[in-house]
């Protein structure tokens, strides 16, 4: 249903007694309108591209307050991956917390996992999400390494170079997976702009001493064959400068297949992120290995 250019929204909310449901409908005058949360990504852009006011009703204890808050945030400007202000501003993310894994040391060497909604996990529960899959398949190897999920929903090349220092400066970090891409390409961010970005976060990793993992990402012809084309090269032009091993498509095997995708089309479900933690993993874990050898040497 197409909405008038003049309303006032009105947005109410609620979270379930267990604070896992949410639920938000749009008002226009007496008509109500239910957004449910794999849609709230692009209408909220539209409304604050349209630059209304949210008014914000919640009913729930207190308690409940900030995270009410949070979600609503992330769900109008990252939740999806199609999301942004109308000028076009990034805004800044807040810095990832430490994937918490059993049997997880502080001084087990780290990889640290620097990507948008695929690394972290959107839509997904922790032990969901490829970070946690990451984990196990190292264990299991008997590999002695730690996975920091680094993923931030709706981050850009921009935003991961801005959080790069802090990300990569923590104690023993080893290994560098560097997903990012997919947002710059829904925002038709110019491939130049990513590249440099990108450009300068693996130099900051190999400045540090760091393997790079580079994954790649494909565009679609939609986008232009230009912008199509010079985006694809970008990620393999920047492993061959930087000599990093690289991964041409992350979501291979995934991407569009609606068995192995969430109801957005985008995000992989639990079943899709097992396989791209495969692809992932099978990259990675020569360089693991060749890690453990050197350190056993040393």
């Amino acid at each position: 249903m197409q909405r008038s250019k003049n309303f006032d929204n009105l947005v109410n909310l609620s979270l379930g007694r267990n604070v896992s449901i949410l639920e938000l409908e749009f008002e226009r005058n007496t008509q109500k309108f239910p957004l449910k949360m794999n849609g709230l990504s692009s209408r909220g852009k539209k409304l604050m591209d349209e630059k209304r006011q949210l008014r914000i009703r919640y009913r729930g204890n207190r308690s409940t307050i900030g995270l009410l808050l949070l979600v609503l945030l992330l769900g109008l400007l990252f939740a999806g991956c199609d999301q942004g202000s109308s000028d076009g501003v990034v805004p800044k993310p807040d810095l990832p917390k430490q994937l918490k894994t059993p049997g997880a040391r502080s001084t087990r060497p780290k990889i640290i996992a620097l990507g948008d909604s695929l690394t972290a996990g959107f839509g997904l529960t922790e032990k969901e999400s490829f970070p946690f899959l990451l984990q196990q398949l190292i264990d299991k190897d008997g590999l002695d390494f730690e996975v920091v999920n680094a993923g931030v929903s709706g981050d850009t090349s921009l935003g991961g170079l801005e959080r790069a220092d802090w990300v990569l400066g923590q104690d023993n970090a080893k290994v560098l997976i560097l997903e990012l891409g997919a947002n710059d390409l829904l925002r038709a961010v110019p491939v130049e702009e990513m590249r440099k970005n990108l450009d300068a976060i693996i130099v900051k990793a190999k400045a540090k001493g760091m393997e790079v993992l580079l994954c790649g990402m494909l565009a679609p012809n939609t986008m232009g064959e230009t912008y199509q084309r010079e985006f694809v090269k970008v990620f393999p032009q920047l492993a061959d400068k930087h000599g990093v091993a690289f991964m041409p498509f992350i979501l291979d095997g995934v991407a569009l297949d609606k068995e192995l995708n969430q109801p957005d089309g985008i995000h992989p479900n639990a079943k899709g992120e097992v396989i791209m933690t495969a692809n992932v993993y099978k990259e990675l874990k020569p360089i693991l290995v060749k890690l453990t050898k050197a350190s056993s040497k040393g």
